[in-house]
Order: C-alpha cells, then structure tokens, then sequence
C-alpha cells in the first residue's frame, strides 16, 4: 500500500472515531416516506400523498412496478395502484432505496461519474438480490433490495474525501486501497445513523467478507451471492459459505430466467 494511502486511512479512521467525518444524510422525502409507513393504520392513498411529493420518484417506482420481474397481467399507469400492487411495506422500502440516488451527485466530473457507477452496480445487485431472495429463501424480497442499493454506501463519503483532496483523487489505485479499507465501517456508521434496522445496517461491514459463516442466511449473504451474480462470476459460488444456504447444489441461481431481467429491475 502506497504512503499516501496510508496517510489517508489513518486521517480518515480518526476522523471517524472522534466523529468529525461529515456523513451524508438521509433525503427528507425518505425521512417522511419511512415515517408514514410506521403509522400501522395508513393507507395506500396517504402514502401515495407522500412519494407524489416527489414527482420522479413516484415515476420511478410505477416503472419498477412494470419492469419484466414484477408486471402483471395489466400495467400500472398510477402511483396508487402500484403502491397497492407491492404493499405500502414493499413500497416504502423501495422508494426509501431509490431516493438515496439523490445524494450520489458531486461537484467533480471525476467523482461523479465513480458515484454514477458504483449506483448502477448497486441497481443491478439490488435486482439480483430480490430475485435471489424472492426465489431461494424466506426473507424479505424488499428488504433484499434495499440491501442491495445500500450496500456501497460507505464509499460516498470517501469521494466527497476525494473531490477536496486532489493528490488522492488523481491516484485510482490508491483510491481503490482506501475504499476497501474504509467504506464497510463508513457503510455501516451511515446506516446505524440513518436508523436502519440491524439486519440491513450491518450489511456494508459484512458483504466483502467472502469466508464469513453465518448460521442462517441474512441479507449480507444475499448480497455477497447477488455480487458474484451480477459478475457472471458463477464458479465461485459453489466455495462460498453463504451459497450453501440456498441448498442449490450443483444449480446456479438465476439460471432458469434470464439474468438480465434481474439486473435491469430497478435501472
């Protein structure tokens, strides 16, 4: 690892122990979207009053509803019947998950377009990942993917790092390192602040882990198969602890639709 490396990761680990490091905070339209849901008693129409507030969010989550993995036999033309089609759960974890693209904007061209890319990585681990779980387990399919669309959140900050730092920034190898290193405990520090529930808040910290064993699969496992997926990276699976709690044998997930369908869900 190169000496600014290093110099970098140590000034960032402090920031992060003696909370200095600004992390980015949760859109205020994900903040009343998740708020609504945890009113037992609301209904579709009062949740649609909240997402229409964002016009191309409400767009964007009409789309999901009629992309190849979720249409139904008739197509959704408004908010309210997609919001009836997944629930007013389902609903609000995906519109929670897809607002969080709103913060992947930066000032640099440069950043802009690692955050423009590290988003449509998550997009297509987060399609994966609900099919993945939708198909082979008993969780929760929303939850699945909003894992998936959180689960490289820890690098935002290190970019927004990046832009003001130009020595770093013009170095990708070096960059690479510090992400590696920093984002799982960043990725989790923003989630646990945002105050995601546990079994997603810890997700960032455990998706890289390849050789962790687990006693029964959770969403970090999901996401660690659904990476792989998503990389056609099939002869791997077979050796990862997390795969052998799908009880697939010798069957490679997804072989039987086509892959693309799951990684284009949420795009």
């Amino acid at each position: 690892m190169s000496e600014l490396a290093e110099t970098v990761q140590v000034h960032l680990l402090a920031a992060i122990d003696n909370d200095d490091l600004v992390l980015p905070t949760l859109p205020e339209v994900a903040l009343r979207i998740r708020e609504a849901a945890e009113d037992v008693d609301i209904s579709v129409g009062a949740l649609g009053k909240v997402i229409s507030r964002d016009p191309a969010l409400a767009a964007r989550l009409i789309k999901v509803v009629n992309s190849p993995m979720l249409r139904a036999t008739q197509e959704v033309t408004d908010l309210s019947a997609a919001i009836n089609r997944l629930g007013i759960n389902y609903s609000s974890n995906l519109a929670i998950g897809l607002v969080i693209e709103q913060i992947f904007h930066a000032r640099s061209p440069v950043v802009q377009a690692k955050l423009l890319e590290v988003w449509c990585q998550s997009l297509e681990v987060a399609g994966v990942s609900y099919e993945l779980c939708r198909r082979h387990t008993s969780l929760k399919p929303d939850q699945a993917a909003l894992a998936g669309l959180v689960h490289q959140i820890g690098i935002l900050p290190i970019l927004t790092y990046a832009q003001d730092h130009n020595e770093l920034l013009s170095d990708p190898v070096c960059l690479n390192h510090v992400i590696e290193r920093i984002q799982p405990l960043l990725g989790v520090r923003i989630l646990e602040a945002w105050e995601f529930a546990e079994p997603l808040a810890k997700v960032p910290g455990h998706y890289l882990d390849l050789t962790r064993h687990t006693a029964q699969i959770d969403y970090a496992d999901i996401v660690q198969i659904a990476r792989l997926v998503r990389q056609r990276d099939f002869h791997r699976l077979p050796g990862l602890p997390a795969y052998r709690h799908l009880n697939l044998g010798e069957e490679l997930p997804l072989a039987e639709v086509d892959l693309s369908v799951a990684l284009g869900m949420f795009r």
